[in-house]
């Protein structure tokens, strides 16, 4: 067994992309969009996100057109904010990380009329999805929805990511 000082599998330094590395640090929220309810439900951590205030309101993300919650086809969603210490659940979401059972089996969970909201998010937005069609932009789908719930909770430590790696 060999023990190395940095990732064996690593681009080299001179390898990488520019803009990916410029991305990189650029700390963002780490948001888990779920929709559904019992065995319907499907989720997914979303990190490129924006959320635009106005009449109405409404959140812009890039989704995976692969992910399980855009097979959902979902027209209402939830869009939680998650706290210091949800780092696994943002794993399990993302499928970097096991979850015998299905990834709702991680945590506990309140549902709403939006979809199933993870306890202990710093926030939450039931929101309804926009019914033009999605456009892709770079390599995800751009999804707008109308904002028609917020809700605060107790949390203030949003969990971030930034570099590869989480941070409050």
């Amino acid at each position: 067994m060999t023990i190395h000082d940095s990732h064996p599998f690593a681009t080299p330094e001179g390898d990488r992309d520019p803009l990916r590395r410029f991305r990189g640090r650029t700390p963002a929220p780490v948001s888990l969009w779920t929709t559904g309810e019992g065995p319907a439900r499907s989720g997914l951590t979303v990190s490129s996100f924006l959320v635009a205030d106005g009449e109405p309101a409404r959140v812009l993300g890039l989704v995976d057109e692969d992910s399980e919650l855009w097979d959902a086809e979902p027209e209402r969603l939830v869009v939680a904010l998650l706290s210091a210490g949800q780092e696994y659940l943002a794993d399990v979401f993302a499928g970097l990380a096991p979850s015998p059972g299905g990834p709702f089996r991680q945590g506990s969970w309140e549902q709403s009329e939006w979809g199933p909201v993870p306890d202990g998010a710093a926030g939450w937005l039931g929101v309804r999805r926009v019914p033009e069609p999605p456009r892709h932009v770079g390599w995800g789908l751009l999804v707008e929805a109308v904002v028609e719930q917020v809700r605060l909770g107790p949390a203030d430590d949003v969990l971030l990511h930034a570099r590869g790696r989480y941070r409050t």
